[in-house]
């Protein structure tokens, strides 16, 4: 099992951003972080570190009604939350890639009917977001 979804799409870094954070609003989810990986990079490593990993950022995605669903199950689980949606494009890259965590990774780790549930609910919604940016590339 894999544990993402991943498109690959035309649109400059940017732009897939804005249309990544559009589509999850469309599917409920709010952006509750957000991680420049490369600024860290640089930050952190210098400059030649965040230069060779390109354009990267994960967004932290929540729905509240979902994640409130998950938590009341197993409040565990909020050790996974929110779910991770990636926004990257290496230096040389002519495309962007966008993934999303495979809510079923959850249901892995879980017992509960309920979970199974809520993870199928975020796999649906995650999957449509993706599935309209590869309809729609920014």
């Amino acid at each position: 099992m894999t544990y993402t979804h991943s498109i690959v799409v035309s649109a400059a870094y940017e732009e897939a951003v804005q249309k990544t954070r559009e589509a999850l609003a469309e599917q409920g989810f709010g952006i509750l972080s957000e991680i420049d990986v490369r600024a860290t990079f640089e930050t952190k490593l210098g400059a030649e570190a965040g230069q060779g990993l390109g354009d990267y950022v994960i967004l932290g995605a929540c729905n509240p009604q979902l994640a409130s669903r998950a938590l009341a199950a197993e409040p565990d689980l909020g050790a996974l939350l929110p779910c991770n949606v990636v926004v990257r494009r290496g230096p040389d890259a002519t495309q962007t890639t966008i993934q999303a965590i495979d809510p079923q990774t959850m249901v892995q780790l879980s017992a509960s009917s309920a979970v199974q549930e809520v993870a199928d609910d975020a796999d649906t919604r995650l999957r449509a977001a993706l599935t309209s940016l590869e309809g729609n590339p920014a």
